[in-house]
């Protein structure tokens, strides 16, 4: 009976229609932490200092790409406002949507910091990173496939669609960096 209830609960959840907002930040957030672990892992540096740094300059660039996509948005909205009431509480709420775009760059973060502390070796940290972002970007594919009310079969091949994409992006984000 319980292993039903948790399907059915399972099931429910994966209907819910994806909200593009949360969508849209965690796809970027992935992509961003693994163009930035590319980046800042290219002279193969291994000290547990630089996986430190890592760490906080990826936080950094993802709280502040978050600010940025939020000031943008609060740009371009202005114009569908009805009223001149509230402005600045708007401003603050549509900024704090971007929330999901730093969300999805904590695994990496995590991962970089753990690698700083000394929890496993910070040599081949990239790969690791970029494995986990691979992996957030074919879960998002393959929930947003699921709550369009795709089968497990087309959704599978749907997400590992997009994980293969997403290996493009961050392969060409290296490159141009």
């Amino acid at each position: 009976m319980h292993a039903q209830t948790l399907r059915a609960g399972l099931g429910r959840l994966l209907r819910r229609p994806a909200r593009p907002n949360t969508v849209f930040g965690s796809v970027y957030g992935a992509v961003l932490a693994s163009s930035m672990a590319a980046a800042l892992t290219q002279h193969g540096e291994t000290a547990r200092s630089d996986r430190l740094y890592d760490a906080a300059w990826l936080l950094i660039t993802a709280t502040v790409s978050a600010v940025a996509h939020g000031y943008a948005r609060v740009i371009a909205e202005r114009g569908e406002e009805q009223s001149g009431h509230g402005h600045g509480r708007t401003a603050l709420r549509v900024m704090l949507t971007e929330w999901p775009l730093v969300l999805a760059t904590l695994p990496t973060v995590g991962l970089f910091a753990g690698a700083g502390w000394g929890w496993w070796p910070s040599g081949g940290i990239k790969s690791v990173v970029f494995a986990v972002n691979i992996v957030q970007l074919m879960g998002w594919g393959l929930f947003t496939a699921l709550s369009a009310g795709r089968r497990w079969g087309s959704a599978l091949v749907i997400g590992a669609g997009d994980a293969l994409v997403g290996v493009f992006v961050v392969v060409a984000n290296a490159f141009v960096k």
